[in-house]
């Protein structure tokens, strides 16, 4: 076992590395060390700006009945 004087040098000594998961391949990654940040890289990048434009994603969004908003904008007539 270290010393407890010698264990805080140590530590302190070493860089802290933080690494983070690709969304797309699930891999850990520098974030330091790509420019296609939150990817591990272009490839991954490329893959995830596809699937935006197929629509596998997309942001979920509350829908109103189209049945209501023409009743509402259509005018109203009178006899």
């Amino acid at each position: 076992m270290i010393p407890h004087a010698e264990r805080e040098e140590y530590f302190e000594s070493r860089p802290i590395m933080s690494t983070i998961r690709c969304p797309v391949c699930e891999k850990q990654f520098d974030p330091a060390a790509t420019p296609a940040m939150p990817f591990c890289g272009e490839r991954c990048r490329q893959i995830d700006l596809g699937r935006w434009l197929r629509e596998i994603y997309s942001v979920p969004v509350e829908r109103k009945d189209e049945d209501d908003d023409t009743a509402e904008s259509a005018p109203k007539e009178t006899e």
